[in-house]
């Protein structure tokens, strides 16, 4: 598997990442009408476009696909990880979290935070997250509960 930096030729694959990771893997803990509001159809691929080109992610690629990504703001927080649905529980997410991890102390950074959804808490806690305090944000009528954690980096 290769991690490298966001090519702009990336973003639909990303955001199919995104959409489908969330309508069928989001559906373990989250209801039809939440994960609708959270990733709502149809896929706006401009926007996305847009949003991927503002905070770049590191990508997986497997032979030529694309599984995966993860993003770093410059304060450290990571605002997206999602691993394509057919390459989940086989290390894409961990290769990237390792990745960026690394960037991130390149970077001088030394406090890591993320907004874990149900899905993604158990993996940041096995990376070495706390838990700082529960969240419940209200999108289109829908109360989807996520968690602040953090982990400090040297």
């Amino acid at each position: 598997m290769e991690i490298r930096h966001y090519q702009a030729e990336d973003a639909q694959a990303l955001t199919d990442i995104f959409y489908e990771t969330i309508h069928t893997v989001g559906l373990e803990h989250y209801t039809q009408a939440q994960v609708n509001a959270w990733a709502p159809l149809p896929v706006n691929y401009d926007y996305w476009r847009q949003r991927l080109a503002d905070l770049p992610p590191y990508v997986a690629v497997l032979g030529d696909q694309v599984v995966g990504f993860i993003t770093l703001t410059p304060a450290g927080h990571i605002e997206w990880t999602y691993t394509h649905r057919g390459y989940q529980r086989r290390g894409v997410a961990s290769a990237l979290y390792r990745y960026m991890e690394f960037q991130a102390l390149n970077q001088g950074i030394c406090r890591l935070t993320v907004c874990a959804s149900h899905f993604a808490r158990p993996f940041f806690a096995k990376q070495g997250f706390a838990v700082l305090h529960q969240n419940d944000t209200e999108r289109d009528g829908q109360i989807l509960v996520n968690w602040t954690m953090e982990k400090y980096i040297s």
